[in-house]
C-alpha cells in the first residue's frame, strides 16, 4: 500500500507544481502584452499630442486693454502713413520721366519692399490688439516667418547694391551711366530677391517638419524663426546652426558688398 500511494502522492504534487509554474508564465505573459499595449498607448497619445498643435498664441506688446487701443490706434497710423508715404513714392518715380535713374529706381524698389515687409506682419498684429483669442495657425506662423526672412534679406542686399550704385556715381561720374545700365540694375534687383528667397526657403523647410509640444506661446507681436525653436520637442541644433550661418552670411556678405 506504501508503495502504491508514494508514487500517487509524488504525482500529485508535481502536477499541482506544474499548474502553478504555467499560470505563473501566463501572468508573466500577460504583464508583457500589458506592458507592451501601455507603451504603444503613450507613444500614440505623445504623437497624437504633438500633431494636435495646430496654431500658436501670439502675446503680443501689452496684455492691458487701455494699453492695446492705444497701440492699436498708434501702430494703424504709423501703418496708414508708411501706405501713403510707400505709394506716393512709387507713383511719383513712375510719373516722372526724369526720374528714371538707377538711384530712384533702386528707391522705387526699396519702397515696394518696405510695403511687403510691413503688410506681412502688422495687419495680424492689429489684429490681434482688437481680439481675445490671439492665435494664429502653424501653417500662417511658418509662411509669416517666410515672408519676414524673404523681405528683410532683400532689404539688406538691395541696401548693399544702393551703396555700391553711389560709390559708382562719386568715383566714376563719367562713366555712371555706362556702369549701370538698365540691365545690371534689373540684374542686382533680382539676385537680392533670390539669394535671399533662397536663404529663407532653406530655413522654412527645415522648420516645417519640426514637432511642437504644449507650450504654444509666443512673446512677441510676429512669428519668427529664432521665436519657434523654443516651442519645439525635436532637437533643433541643425536648424539654429542653419539660421546662424545663414544670417551671419547674409550680414558680411551685404557689407564686403
Amino acid at each position: 500500500m506504501i508503495f502504491y500511494f508514494f508514487p500517487t502522492a509524488v504525482f500529485s504534487m508535481l502536477t499541482s507544481q506544474a499548474k502553478q509554474f504555467y499560470h505563473l508564465l501566463d501572468l508573466v505573459h500577460t504583464n508583457v502584452q500589458l506592458t507592451e499595449n501601455s507603451e504603444r498607448t503613450l507613444l500614440y497619445m505623445t504623437m497624437k499630442n504633438h500633431s494636435a498643435v495646430n496654431e500658436f498664441v501670439l502675446l503680443g506688446l501689452s496684455i492691458d486693454p487701455h494699453i492695446q487701443a492705444v497701440l492699436f490706434v498708434m501702430f494703424l497710423l504709423i501703418y496708414l502713413l508708411t501706405l501713403m508715404g510707400n505709394f506716393l513714392m512709387l507713383l511719383m518715380i513712375w510719373a516722372d520721366f526724369h526720374l528714371h535713374t538707377p538711384m530712384y529706381f533702386f528707391l522705387r524698389q526699396l519702397s515696394f519692399l518696405d510695403l511687403c515687409h510691413s503688410s506681412v506682419t502688422v495687419p495680424k498684429m492689429l489684429e490681434n490688439l482688437l481680439s481675445e483669442s490671439k492665435t494664429i495657425f502653424v501653417e500662417s506662423c511658418l509662411a509669416q516667418a517666410f515672408f519676414v526672412f524673404t523681405t528683410g534679406g532683400t532689404e539688406a542686399c538691395l541696401l548693399a547694391v544702393m551703396a555700391y550704385d553711389r560709390y559708382v556715381a562719386i568715383s566714376s561720374p563719367l562713366l555712371y551711366g555706362k556702369v549701370m545700365n538698365n540691365q545690371l540694375c534689373v540684374g542686382l534687383v533680382w539676385g537680392s530677391w533670390g539669394l535671399a528667397f533662397v536663404d529663407a526657403l532653406i530655413n522654412i523647410l527645415l522648420a516645417v517638419n519640426l514637432d511642437y509640444c504644449e507650450d504654444q506661446t509666443i512673446p512677441h507681436f510676429s512669428c519668427e524663426l529664432s521665436s519657434l525653436f523654443p516651442l519645439s520637442c525635436s532637437d533643433t541644433s541643425t536648424n539654429f546652426t542653419l539660421l546662424l550661418c545663414s544670417s551671419v552670411l547674409h550680414f558680411f556678405g551685404t557689407f564686403v558688398m
